[in-house]
């Protein structure tokens, strides 16, 4: 029905930047809110940023001011651009999206992609 796809992960340098982009494609009427997570080993998946269709956005705490998420609505796409980087961004980071299908009679329905690795590291 529907795939969300990340790309743009990697291993950078601390202090260094990247720039993560997820597509989401399938039989998708409507998005609302779009939103990237990380797990880092042995931790719970955490939030750490979201974006809403409007273009209001929330961040957690630890990344503002570094990391970035934007959208194209029109290429049903997200974006989370990550600057600063330090070793404790190291994580696999997952977007999210909240979808309406085109299918009659569906409900809105979260999302996931499979996952990308973010790894900072000298």
């Amino acid at each position: 029905q529907v795939q969300l796809v990340e790309s743009g992960g990697g291993l950078v340098q601390p202090g260094g930047s990247l720039r993560l982009s997820c597509v989401a494609s399938g039989s998708i009427f409507s998005i609302n809110a779009m939103g990237w997570y990380r797990q880092a080993p042995g931790k719970q998946r955490e939030v750490v940023a979201s974006i809403f269709a409007g273009g209001s956005t929330n961040y957690a705490d630890s990344v503002k001011g570094r990391f970035t998420i934007s959208r194209d609505n029109a290429k049903n796409t997200v974006y989370l651009q990550m600057n600063s980087l330090k070793p404790e961004d190291t994580a696999v980071y997952y977007c999210n999206a909240d979808i309406l299908l085109s299918t009659y009679g569906s409900s809105w329905s979260v999302f996931w992609g499979q996952g990308t690795q973010v790894t900072v590291s000298s």
